[in-house]
């Protein structure tokens, strides 16, 4: 079993959190049903799990940092179906046509916008390694990138998939107004079935936790911790301190019970081949201060040692050792 060997950045000094107020009656209405499964009682890092920081509802990523949290709950539900990218071993998917636009679409030169089906370019930051494993987890930098304004999103993921790369569970952080409604960077989870794409965030996935939830905004300029384990019969995610939720084995059957591929990516969706929204945290990795993934570990898996590599040279990528790597970039502008 490899371990994580560097911890989640602190932010030293904050001032006292602003916490949202403990009234029983709201907690006892906004709990989730009961679960039909338990997760497991450690954390796949090896930590027993136990309540994130928590900001009051609707407050921002930047006041979040400030505060010292980790998270709040989002005023706004967005839409839960929209662009979603796609790596596997060696091939990844680079376009698609959509039947959404962004919620501020961009015409050039002033023209109106076209009734026909937009494409989708998808860019890829890109660490893998073909890894049969019972979990998988990684320190992702949580950041807020520029998306621009006629772009569909930039985030930052772990994904377990099946060996041939059908079957795959993803948890990470996005910036997309289409899903969340604000420029702020927000906890996501995602499934596909036989390559098939789903939603974002409620499609198959049951919910765990009565204080952490997908769409929920998240503290940026920091690291957290992200996992997926299998437990239990389900795949379950794991956010910073605590089990979020889990998507049921039965959505595949039964069959998807172990990794056989594992993935750790920042992916920009685009309307352009040369987008000018940001991946990671504006900075190519070249830059010492770039995004950056780290300590990627596996549970009863093999030595980590995952193969870098960038689909653009928009956005290029710097791997620091086997289990870490720098990422991301401003685009073309």
């Amino acid at each position: 079993m490899s371990t994580l060997n560097a911890g989640a950045e602190q932010i030293p000094d904050a001032p006292a959190p602003v916490v949202a107020p403990a009234d029983e009656a709201d907690v006892a209405a906004a709990a989730p049903a009961p679960p039909a499964v338990t997760p497991p009682a450690k954390l796949p890092w090896g930590e027993r799990p136990r309540s994130i920081r928590k900001g009051r509802d609707g407050a921002t990523s930047k006041s979040l940092k400030a505060a010292g949290l980790s998270a709040a709950r989002s005023e706004d539900d967005g839409q839960e179906r929209a662009p979603k990218g796609r790596t596997s071993r060696t091939t990844f998917l680079r376009t698609e046509k959509t039947t959404v636009v962004p919620p501020e679409p961009a015409p050039a030169d002033g023209a109106s916008a076209s009734s026909a089906e937009p494409t989708v370019h998808f860019l890829y930051n890109v660490g893998s390694q073909a890894a049969e494993a019972d979990a998988a987890y990684a320190n992702l930098t949580i950041s807020k990138p520029k998306l621009a304004e006629n772009d569909y999103h930039t985030l930052a993921e772990l994904a377990v998939q099946s060996a041939d790369g059908r079957q795959i569970v993803e948890v990470g952080w996005n910036v997309d107004r289409l899903v969340n409604g604000d420029d702020d960077p927000h906890l996501f989870v995602y499934h596909w079935i036989d390559r098939k794409t789903s939603c974002y965030n409620t499609c198959g996935f049951v919910q765990y936790s009565k204080t952490i939830k997908p769409g929920d905004t998240l503290v940026q300029d920091t690291q957290k911790r992200f996992g997926i384990q299998f437990f239990n019969g389900a795949w379950w995610v794991a956010y910073d301190t605590e089990w979020v939720g889990y998507f049921p084995g039965e959505l595949w059957g039964g069959t998807f019970t172990r990794s056989g591929l594992v993935q750790v990516f920042g992916e920009v969706a685009a309307s352009t081949e040369k987008p000018c929204t940001e991946m990671g945290n504006g900075k190519k990795a070249d830059d010492t201060k770039a995004a950056k993934v780290g300590s990627v570990a596996y549970l009863n898996g093999p030595t980590v040692d995952m193969h870098v590599r960038s689909t653009s040279d928009l956005y290029p990528v710097s791997k620091l050792s086997t289990r870490t790597f720098r990422y991301g970039g401003p685009g073309a502008c």
